[in-house]
């Protein structure tokens, strides 16, 4: 039994600190592109979104793409709910937390 324990949580560890991620497009999120500051200039702002997840499973340092992975799913979910189609990032990802900006484009 502790055996099975070890082995179930090292396999999370392993996941969490590699590539897994768990932050799922929604249906809408997934109309939602991510783009260039420069390729938005006649699009309508929509406003602006706060995604963040863990960086750090236990003591580990959880993988970067990972990371801009789950962050840019969830502005991207976020957007679809705001009624917007492109989210651009605003802000560098500082300990799990990005910022987007988020327009809509296809009129």
């Amino acid at each position: 039994m502790r055996r099975r324990i070890a082995l179930a949580g090292a396999l999370a560890l392993g996941c969490a600190s590699l590539a897994c991620t768990w932050v799922k497009l929604t249906a809408g999120g997934t109309a939602v592109r991510v783009g260039k500051e420069g390729e938005v200039s006649k699009c309508e702002t929509k406003g602006r979104t706060h995604a963040q997840t863990t960086d750090r499973a236990w003591m580990f340092g959880r993988d970067p793409k990972t990371i801009a992975k789950e962050l840019e799913s969830l502005a991207r979910n976020e957007a679809a709910l705001m009624g917007g189609d492109t989210i651009v990032p605003a802000s560098p990802i500082e300990a799990g937390r990005q910022t987007f900006d988020v327009y809509l484009c296809a009129k």
